[in-house]
């Protein structure tokens, strides 16, 4: 004994023959090419176009400001000149001569001439001098101060002797130490015993200043 109501099998029968209808219009169409025809229409080339951007108009730039104008330079003053008419002279019959002998000039009168210079004198000759020289063996070596000698000391002292025109040494003083006041007064006190030969001046004796260097050594002794 079948349950099923007349109604609900009826909807079921106009389902499946729906069905079989879409089946059937499907293989017809797919048999007829018309899926092709779908394919090719879908596959034709999109058309792309560029828009342009359109631009704003220009803006309207202010128009230039208005030159000062220049004022116009005054015209030119148009003065008239004079006419002068100058009556030529007649001339007068002359006669000059002419000469390239140029006057000697003769000086007025009173004027005095001055004097010619004399001619200058002669610068004098430069004098000759020549130095004051020691005799050594005037004099005797200095003796060695025995502090000096024990403290080993010893230098180059540099004295000096005013010489008159006799030889005779009349003043005598340190111009260099040796580094000793013993070694310096020894060898002042000895050599300004000793005599010169004076220093002259074109050839005459004369009193002069003149330098003596002496040096003191242990290997002396």
């Amino acid at each position: 004994m079948s349950y099923v109501q007349p109604a609900a099998a009826g909807r079921r029968s106009v389902g499946f023959i729906v069905v079989v209808v879409f089946h059937a219009v499907l293989f017809y169409a797919l048999a007829n090419g018309l899926g092709r025809k779908v394919v090719e229409v879908l596959k034709e080339p999109l058309e792309a176009k560029i828009i342009e951007e359109i631009k704003p108009p220009p803006e309207d730039k202010p128009p230039p400001p208005p030159q000062p104008q220049t004022k116009a330079a005054p015209p030119p003053v148009f003065a008239p000149k004079a006419e002068v008419k100058v009556q030529a002279q007649p001339q007068e019959n002359t006669i000059t001569s002419t000469t390239n002998v140029k006057p000697a000039e003769t000086a007025p009168m009173g004027a005095k001439t001055a004097p010619t210079a004399p001619p200058a004198p002669a610068a004098p000759a430069a004098p000759v001098k020549t130095s004051a020289v020691i005799k050594a063996s005037s004099c005797e070596k200095p003796a060695y101060p025995a502090a000096s000698q024990r403290a080993e000391e010893t230098g180059t002292v540099r004295l000096a002797f005013l010489i008159n025109a006799e030889g005779v040494v009349v003043d005598s003083k340190v111009d260099r130490s040796s580094g000793s006041r013993r070694l310096d007064e020894a060898a002042r006190k000895a050599l300004a015993l000793c005599h010169f030969k004076p220093g002259t001046v074109d050839g005459k004796p004369v009193q002069s200043w003149e330098k003596v260097e002496y040096v003191w050594t242990l290997n002396d002794e």
